[in-house]
């Protein structure tokens, strides 16, 4: 276990500026998680964390933390690092942290040679919290792959790991791909959402295995991807209101699928 009282300290001067620097994050291959509850996800589903970086307050004393001790007490020791005072405070990005942030390696998976199962296709989704919100969705509805074009926002930036709660580490990730490449290794039919020349969601005659496009927040799916589309679906709302979120879009319509053809 390492433990750091100064600011000076080397290690300490690494781990902030993986905390403040995206560049630096992506350099260096590491994504930094923050809180009791992804770090928790990230050992169930993914192992041991490059580093575990902990608030002693939270070990030791009045201030100790049953979840952050049991968070301890998986990791081994070389893998440990302690910080005194308040130096857990220029790593956390959120008020009121919890003492606990993981340095992880970032899943770099390379891409399939061959798509047979239902994935989801992100075309320039710019927003953090929706791409957070629609990980979080995939992984509920059972939806394990989930290609990003490079216009997308950084799956493992903070503000996305956030509001994906834990939902990263259940799913496999491919960022910055070339979708309109990325179809000629679709062996599943590929269904667009957009709002002209579609058939209504639950009219539409969806196929067991597919690859879901949504688009743009502001944009939709680019014309490309909705030429090559086998489907072009729209999700039925009243007149007068403004399209739904894409977050919200992706929710109805991957459990609708789900409904449709999940064992239970």
């Amino acid at each position: 276990m390492k433990r750091i009282a100064s600011r000076d300290n080397p290690l300490f001067k690494s781990l902030r500026k993986l905390t403040q620097a995206s560049q630096a994050r992506r350099e260096a291959g590491l994504s930094v998680l923050e809180g009791v509850h992804l770090c928790q996800a990230y050992l169930q589903w993914r192992g041991l964390p490059r580093h575990a970086v902990f608030d002693a307050r939270r070990l030791e004393g009045e201030r100790a933390s049953a979840e952050v001790m049991a968070l301890r007490d998986e990791i081994p020791a070389d893998r440990q690092v302690w910080l005194d005072g308040n130096l857990i405070d220029d790593l956390e990005h959120v008020q009121a942290g919890q003492g606990v942030v993981f340095v992880v390696e970032t899943p770099a998976p390379p891409l399939p040679e061959r798509v047979r199962d239902n994935c989801v296709l992100l075309d320039r989704v710019q927003d953090p919290g929706n791409v957070g919100s629609i990980l979080r969705t995939c992984a509920a509805a059972g939806v394990r792959h989930v290609f990003l074009s490079d216009e997308t926002a950084f799956a493992w930036s903070p503000k996305v790991l956030r509001s994906g709660q834990g939902a990263h580490f259940s799913l496999t990730i491919h960022e910055r791909v070339d979708l309109q490449a990325l179809l000629a290794r679709l062996d599943v039919p590929l269904v667009a959402t957009t709002l002209e020349d579609a058939v209504g969601l639950y009219q539409a005659a969806l196929p067991r295995h597919c690859a879901w496009v949504f688009g743009n927040e502001g944009q939709g799916v680019r014309a490309g991807l909705q030429a090559a589309a086998a489907l072009r679906v729209r999700i039925p709302q009243e007149p007068a209101a403004e399209s739904l979120n894409v977050g919200a879009a992706v929710a109805v319509c991957l459990f609708e699928h789900r409904r449709r053809f999940a064992p239970d």
